[in-house]
């Protein structure tokens, strides 16, 4: 009896002292800095969080609706699929937004930006505001590269180019800021084709514009081809006869507007000096960015390269596809490295460029 009560208590003592192995090691190998590591890398970062995508113009426009677009996509094609959520930071062209978004926002993949494409301008002719440099921005992608066009009011006294050029009186076209296309293209033809217009700022985006132009405060703006043909009130506009283009921005005439000159073809026919016209190609580049979608610098690389890779997949994502045929919109999209490259071409400008960029980008 002794016996047998002394084997069955060395046997549970035993079977205490695996029990408490076991759990000594599990809790070392939880512990181990390996095992933690491996862990957390079979976690997607993005897994519960929020990216938000701060869109530097007013709601309704067309970088807000494209952004807005993206961010109903985007999020299931980045492993973790992340919310995304848009914020509109207007003013000044986008430039509060830049600044907020390069200066502000933490470099970790959770912010991203929709800055208009020729905030570069400002920062090439020194402007004080600007608290970026447009290089070092980290550039995920753009669905589109596009062309602006300048239109008018088809009941106002302007119904050609050459109507413009001997006026008396200017015609009243809206901005929201320099670095938008309602500013520096009405600049560009003055300076390149002698067509004077009086800018008139202060419109926090396309919307109010559109607003302004049907209350008859303004009568002539320049939006991008695809914005104009892709989203009210331009379509209706058009259809209507309520505006008339005059000039579009492309090297070639595009097909929904095959009685419309180019800038191009007008340079020639008023023989516009040779500075004038490359002053246009770099102005114009500006366009080819499209509608960029950045972060702020020294995004971790391995972080870069899923958000590229992410913003790839997403524009060639079925539902988006659809989506933009049935928007009919334009999808020509960039790649990051892409944007990245085209971003280095246009800081680098020679002194006399430099000066005659001064006098388009004039304050308003």
């Amino acid at each position: 009896m002794e016996s047998s009560l002394l084997h069955q208590f060395k046997s549970s003592k035993v079977q205490r002292f695996k029990v408490f192995g076991l759990l000594a090691f599990t809790v070392v190998g939880l512990l181990n800095p390996l095992n933690v590591e491996r862990a957390s890398a079979q976690t997607p970062f993005y897994q519960g969080k929020t990216i938000k995508l701060i869109v530097g113009s007013t709601t309704g426009g067309g970088y807000d609706l494209w952004a807005r677009l993206l961010a109903r996509y985007y999020g299931k094609h980045i492993p973790g699929n992340p919310e995304i959520v848009v914020q509109n930071v207007p003013g000044a062209g986008s430039v509060v937004a830049a600044n907020q978004i390069y200066n502000l926002a933490k470099p970790d993949g959770l912010t991203l930006g929709a800055i208009l494409p020729a905030l570069y301008f400002d920062q090439l002719v020194g402007r004080s505001e600007i608290k970026f440099d447009w290089v070092k921005f980290t550039w995920i992608g753009s669905p589109e590269q596009n062309e602006p066009l300048h239109y008018m009011r088809a009941d106002s006294p302007y119904k050609t180019v050459e109507d413009i050029r001997t006026a008396k009186e200017p015609p009243r076209c809206g901005s929201s800021g320099t670095g938008t296309t309602g500013h520096y293209i009405p600049r560009l033809l003055e300076e390149t084709l002698g067509l004077k217009h009086t800018i008139v700022g202060g419109y926090q985006g396309g919307t109010e514009i559109d607003l302004a132009v049907e209350r008859g405060e303004v009568i002539c703006w320049s939006p991008l081809i695809a914005t104009f043909f892709g989203r009210e009130p331009y379509m209706s506009w058009y259809k209507k006869g309520f505006v008339r283009v005059l000039v579009q921005m492309g090297k070639k005439r595009d097909p929904r507007l095959e009685s419309v000159p180019t800038i191009y073809e007008l340079m020639d026919q008023y023989k516009t000096p040779e500075a004038g016209k490359r002053l246009a190609r770099v102005v114009l580049t500006a366009a080819t960015l499209g509608r960029p979608i950045v972060a702020p610098p020294a995004l971790p690389a391995e972080r870069v390269k899923l958000l590229r890779q992410a913003y790839v997949a997403t524009m060639k994502d079925p539902e988006l596809l659809a989506e933009v045929k049935k928007r009919r919109w334009e999808l020509d999209p960039l790649s990051g490295e892409e944007l990245t490259d085209l971003a280095k071409d246009v800081m680098t400008q020679p002194k006399n460029v430099i000066d005659r960029m001064n006098w388009v980008l004039g304050r308003e």
